[in-house]
């Protein structure tokens, strides 16, 4: 390692507190996806709090440290997205939730994959966070606590079921939303990215 990217490492690019509670919400994945397929529901649950809790510290530690990273940027999306992969994933193989709703998750996640080539021609990492992906991302991480407590307190299933499949639901659509507003940003990108590129052959030609 440089001494330019060892200096980096430690002054706090990479290691400091909201980036190592991230490592800590990522590294909690494995002992969750294991909770769940072993049906230990309220173990799983117990992650899962831990993993919010941590989710909350480490954008308010970076805000209040004033240590947002580029790192930190890509941590906390990444870490969502094991949770709601992992949870959609355990579910399905056990068969406490239709293997259709994990398919239209992961089917989403996937577009936004393929995209990612396209904007990185336009000079782009990733797109600002949209509140709708927030929003439906709040919405799936809400409703898996809930499902799994459904499992746990059988005479509240009347009430913990629709809740949670109403979350379920409501943020697989705003997923979809989300994700069909990112590709529309990516649209106009392209189109303005065109557009500089023909004035800039108009002014080369009439030079």
């Amino acid at each position: 390692m440089s001494q330019a990217r060892k200096n980096s490492f430690l002054n706090g690019e990479v290691l400091n507190i909201p980036n190592l509670l991230s490592f800590l919400r990522i590294a909690l994945v494995p002992v969750f996806l294991g909770f769940l397929l072993h049906e230990m529901f309220l173990s799983a649950i117990f992650v899962l709090m831990v993993a919010g809790i941590t989710d909350f510290l480490d954008g308010y530690l970076a805000r209040k440290l004033n240590q947002m990273t580029k790192l930190g940027k890509v941590l906390d999306p990444v870490a969502d997205r094991l949770y709601i992969f992992s949870t959609l994933l355990a579910l399905s193989v056990t068969g406490n939730i239709p293997w259709w709703l994990a398919a239209l998750v992961i089917l989403r996640d996937l577009l936004m994959l393929i995209s990612l080539p396209a904007l990185a021609s336009l000079g782009y990492a990733t797109l600002p966070v949209h509140f709708l992906g927030k929003a439906s991302t709040f919405a799936l991480l809400y409703s898996f606590p809930l499902l799994l407590m459904a499992k746990i307190f059988i005479e509240a299933q009347f009430i913990l079921l629709p809740l949670a499949w109403a979350f379920a639901l409501w943020g697989v659509a705003l997923y979809w939303w989300s994700g069909f507003v990112y590709l529309w940003h990516l649209i106009l990108l392209w189109r303005e990215d065109r557009g500089n590129s023909s004035n800039l052959l108009k002014e080369i030609k009439g030079a």
